[in-house]
């Protein structure tokens, strides 16, 4: 397999998220409702609206989508510095008392937590903090298929259990990453859990080599179809049409192919049973 190392492309991967205590920080939507209506004004009310986000974990992430569980980050961040100055100021919890208040019921163990900004009330310094408000391909840690969805649109933020990249090619890369032939590589290079599960880990990433020719329009095209399929995971045809797409890139021969897919049984026998 040719390509350039993703770590040589124009891309950035970072974590998600890290509250240090996601009982408090990570909410329902129900609980979310709950603290916009026990605002005292409607100004209060529209200022904390804006700093509660909708969140995914690993967990929610699916092979070239997401299904968003309804959960809601407080995003009470503690700003951004750049070249020692003040880019984005930090959230001030007094501006947000009802916010205030849903945090101080968690009394020490808010206050005693690792990961942690300027006061309890604030998250740990994250200096990519704009990345979650870009599109992004994400995914997470443990999988035994690829599993990765593009937040086209910069609508979601992520935890600690999933990653995000941003940059150029991001279509591309996407449908690169969930291809038969990223997970062919990734078998050979990657990282497993004690179970022999594999870790789609940064630093295994980024070692992936992945093709710069290719069809833009052909691959736009793709990606606008995965888009407005809701459940792309159970269409069959869609992602052997994928896979199509990267096998004539490559120019493989049918027996190349089949030696690609002998390789990757987890993959088959996993788009197998969803399309029971």
């Amino acid at each position: 397999v040719a390509g350039t190392p993703l770590k040589d492309w124009n891309i950035q991967i970072n974590y998600g998220i890290k509250t240090g205590f996601n009982d408090a920080f990570i909410i329902s939507t129900a609980k979310r409702d709950e603290i916009l209506a026990n605002c005292q004004t409607e100004d209060e009310r529209k200022r904390t609206e804006e700093i509660i986000r909708p969140i995914l974990r690993g967990r929610d992430i699916k092979r070239y989508s997401y299904d968003w569980a309804g959960l809601w980050l407080i995003n009470t961040h503690n700003g951004v510095k750049e070249n020692g100055q003040v880019k984005i100021p930090r959230i001030k919890i007094d501006d947000y008392p009802t916010l205030r208040s849903h945090f101080d019921k968690y009394g020490e163990r808010l206050v005693h937590r690792a990961d942690q900004g300027d006061t309890p009330y604030n998250l740990r310094n994250c200096a990519y903090l704009e990345d979650f408000l870009k599109p992004k391909i994400v995914w997470g840690e443990i999988s035994d298929i690829p599993k990765f969805g593009f937040d086209a649109k910069g609508e979601m933020y992520c935890e600690a259990t999933s990653f995000l990249m941003v940059g150029d090619d991001l279509p591309f890369i996407y449908l690169f990453l969930n291809s038969t032939i990223c997970l062919y590589q990734f078998c050979k290079i990657g990282t497993t859990t004690g179970v022999g599960t594999l870790r789609w880990k940064k630093y295994k990433i980024q070692e992936i080599l992945v093709p710069t020719e290719y069809d833009k329009k052909a691959v736009l095209d793709l990606v606008e179809r995965i888009l407005a399929t809701k459940h792309v995971t159970n269409t069959a045809a869609l992602k052997l049409k994928i896979d199509s797409f990267f096998y004539e890139l490559y120019g493989l021969t049918e027996v190349e192919i089949q030696e690609i897919k002998a390789s990757c049984p987890n993959l088959f026998l996993n788009q197998f049973q969803q399309n029971q």
